[in-house]
């Protein structure tokens, strides 16, 4: 068999054909960016951040710690405390942890891009 028949035998196929439309749509389709809306919930953030930076935030990752403690002591580990400690800490750390994350940005992107194209296909530009 060569390849005209099989490139016959394959575009029989539905599920073939329906991959190479799919495959030609991420060619063609446009660059897409995550949108900048939901204002409306930053009243929301800004609380949530407050509750668990704020007194609300240490009060409860202190009972953390402190319930960590006493799991510790209870079942002669120190797991328990540990475990305790690192939830006090996150809990603590997650809005920075999440603002981090989601305002991520790629400052050095202008530099690196010619590099990258570079690499990626070998020709260069």
């Amino acid at each position: 068999m060569n390849i005209v028949q099989t490139a016959r035998e394959v575009g029989k196929s539905p599920a073939a054909v329906t991959l190479g439309l799919v495959a030609l749509s991420f060619v063609f389709s446009d660059a897409a960016y995550a949108g900048g809306g939901g204002a409306e919930f930053d009243d929301v953030w800004a609380t949530l951040r407050e509750w668990t930076e704020g007194t609300l935030g240490r009060i409860v990752a202190g009972t953390m710690i402190l319930v960590g403690i006493i799991g510790g002591i209870a079942r002669q580990s120190l797991m328990a405390f540990a475990l305790g400690v690192a939830g006090g800490m996150g809990l603590y750390n997650t809005p920075t942890i999440i603002e981090t994350i989601m305002s991520a940005t790629l400052e050095k992107a202008a530099t690196v891009t010619p590099a990258v194209m570079q690499l990626s296909n070998g020709l260069g530009g």
